[in-house]
């Protein structure tokens, strides 16, 4: 009862096939195996810099004000 035999593991890939169809199940597998290349590949490339001198930016580092930016400062209860 616990494991699933072959005609299980058939009849749910039946199923599959009949909602989803087999170009957009192409489809998913070739996004899907692009997506894990893309992944391996920024994996390995994920160490090296293409500046090595230049030291890493900030999220709050840019001193630019946007107009719709409401600067204030949070102060504590005494």
């Amino acid at each position: 009862m616990g494991s699933f035999s072959i005609w299980h593991w058939l009849v749910v890939l039946l199923i599959v096939v009949l909602v989803f169809g087999t170009k957009k199940l192409k489809n998913i597998g070739e996004d899907l195996g692009s997506a894990v290349k893309g992944f391996k590949d920024g994996m390995k490339d994920g160490g090296t810099s293409t500046d090595a001198s230049a030291p890493p930016m900030q999220v709050g580092a840019s001193k630019t004000s946007d107009a719709n930016t409401v600067d204030v400062e949070a102060k504590t209860k005494s």
